[in-house]
C-alpha cells in the first residue's frame, strides 16, 4: 500500500530533489505536486477531495507557509504536516514546534532519515485520522442530455443514503429550469432553494428548517416552478454549500447540465460529479462533450460516468461505450420502466427489493464508504501492519523503526 501525500513546493529545485528521494524510496503516492502555495479555498477543496495522509510543505515563503499550516490545522484537526527547507534556524524550529509541527526534512534527503520521518507520519495518521469539520460527501449529478434519468437517480440515491445509520442526508435541486424534484416527490413547501441562496450568508437553523422538506429521513430543498431569467450567484452557491456541508453527512445535488457558473462552483466543491447517460448515441456524444469541457476546467479527475437504463439487448455494449467515452463507466443501472413509473405515481423511492433498487442501494453505500460487513480485528491489524512493507529498501531497518516508534 502506498502512503498518499501532497507536496507543496515553490522551490522547484529543492522539491525536485525531494520527489526523486520519494521515488527512490518507494511506497509513497504523490497525489499532487503543487509549484505554488494554493489559495485558501483551493487548499481546503484539495484535502477534502483527495484525503492525503500527510502534506509535505516547502518553507521558502515563511509567512505564506505558516498561514497555510494554520488554515489546514483549523479545517482538518489531526492533519499531518511535514516541512522541508534548505536550512532551519532555532527561531524557526521553535515556531514550528509551537504550531505542532514535529517533522522537518532537510537535504540531502537521505533514505534512512526519510524513512524514519515517513513511518512516524504514517503512524500518526493512523492514530489521528483527518477529521474535517465539514463533510466531503458532496456528489453532483449531471445529465448528458434531458431525459437521461438523472433526477430519478439523484433522488433515489439520496433516499438510500438517508437510510444508513448516522447518515443524515440532503438532496438539493439546482436545476432551476424544471422543478422536477418537487413534482416527483409531490412536495408542497412553498419555500425554494432560491430563498436559501438569497439568505445563504446569514443562514441559521431556524430559517433552514422552514426551507427544507423532510421526506422520511431525507431533507429536500427544491427549486421553484419555471421562472425565466432567475439565477444564483456564485457567491451565494458557495455560501450555501459551506452551510449545508456542516449540517449533513451526505449531500446530493441535481444539476441542469447547462454548466451555469453556480453549477461549476458546486462541482468544484463536490467529491465526485456523475455524468448520467443512456446507451443511445446522442446521449453518449453529449456525455463525452461535457466530460471534455469539465476536463478543460480542471474537473476531469472528479468526473465519473453512470450508464442508466442499461440492458443486455442494447445495441452498444459496455466495452464499446467505454471506448466511445474514452473513460470507464463507473456503474450501470438497469432499465426498469415499470418500477420507475410506479415510483413516480406514488411519489416514493424505487422499490428497494427490485434490481434497480438494489443497485441504487449499493451505490449509496459506496458513496458513504460503508463496507458491506465490518472487517474483523485480525483483518484490521493485518491491513495496518501492511504499511510495514511501504518502502522497498532496508526491510529490517523499517521493521526496527516500526517496533520502537509505533504503538499500532
Amino acid at each position: 500500500m502506498n502512503l498518499p501525500c501532497v507536496v507543496i513546493g515553490p522551490d522547484r529545485v529543492l522539491t525536485s530533489q525531494l520527489l526523486l528521494a520519494f521515488k527512490e524510496l518507494g511506497g509513497i503516492a504523490v497525489l499532487r505536486d503543487l509549484a505554488q502555495y494554493p489559495q485558501d479555498r483551493e487548499a481546503i477543496r484539495m484535502v477534502r477531495s483527495i484525503a492525503p495522509k500527510f502534506i509535505c510543505l516547502d518553507l521558502s515563503d515563511k509567512d505564506r507557509s505558516f498561514a497555510l499550516i494554520e488554515l489546514l490545522q483549523s479545517e482538518f484537526p489531526g492533519i499531518q504536516i511535514a516541512v522541508f527547507n534548505e536550512t532551519v534556524e532555532p527561531q524557526l524550529l521553535l515556531k514550528l514546534m509551537q504550531h505542532g509541527i514535529r517533522e522537518y526534512i532537510a537535504p540531502p534527503f537521505e533514505a534512512d532519515q526519510l524513512a524514519a520521518v515517513l513511518i512516524r507520519l504514517r503512524d500518526a495518521a493512523l492514530k489521528h485520522p483527518i477529521t474535517p469539520s465539514t463533510t466531503n460527501f458532496v456528489y453532483s449529478f449531471l445529465p448528458s442530455k434531458p431525459g437521461s434519468g438523472t433526477t430519478t437517480l439523484a433522488i433515489n440515491t439520496a433516499v438510500a443514503m438517508s437510510k444508513y445509520p448516522d447518515a443524515n442526508s440532503l438532496l438539493m435541486d439546482l436545476d432551476l429550469n424544471s422543478g422536477l424534484v418537487r413534482f416527483l416527490l409531490k412536495l408542497d413547501n412553498e419555500h425554494t432553494i432560491l430563498e436559501a441562496a438569497r439568505h445563504a450568508t446569514a443562514m441559521d437553523e431556524a430559517l433552514w428548517s422552514q426551507l427544507v422538506c423532510p421526506v422520511g429521513n431525507l431533507d429536500v430543498i427544491h427549486t421553484a416552478r419555471i421562472t425565466p431569467g432567475i439565477r444564483i450567484e456564485v457567491e451565494q452557491a458557495r455560501a450555501l454549500i459551506d452551510y449545508v456541508r456542516k449540517q449533513y453527512k451526505a449531500i446530493c445535488v441535481d444539476l441542469s447540465g447547462n454548466m451555469e457558473r453556480y453549477s461549476m462552483e458546486i462541482m468544484q466543491e463536490s467529491k465526485s460529479t456523475f455524468i448520467v447517460c443512456t446507451p443511445e448515441i446522442p446521449s453518449l456524444h453529449l456525455a463525452l462533450e461535457k466530460f471534455q469541457f469539465l476536463k478543460a476546467e480542471g474537473l476531469g479527475e472528479k468526473v465519473k460516468f453512470l450508464l442508466n437504463r442499461h440492458s443486455r439487448s442494447d445495441l452498444l455494449q459496455i466495452e464499446q461505450i467505454q471506448n466511445l467515452l474514452g473513460a470507464p463507466v463507473a456503474l450501470t443501472f438497469a432499465n426498469d420502466y415499470g418500477g420507475v413509473s410506479q415510483a413516480v405515481a406514488d411519489g416514493k423511492q424505487i422499490a428497494p427489493n427490485s434490481e434497480l433498487g438494489r443497485q441504487i442501494s449499493a451505490f449509496a453505500g459506496q458513496l458513504l464508504e460503508r463496507a458491506a460487513t465490518a472487517p474483523d480485528d485480525k483483518a484490521k491489524k493485518k491491513e495496518i501492519r501492511g504499511f510495514g512493507e511501504l518502502f522497498k529498501f532496508g526491510a529490517s531497518r523499517i521493521a526496527q523503526l516500526s517496533d520502537s516508534e509505533s504503538n499500532v
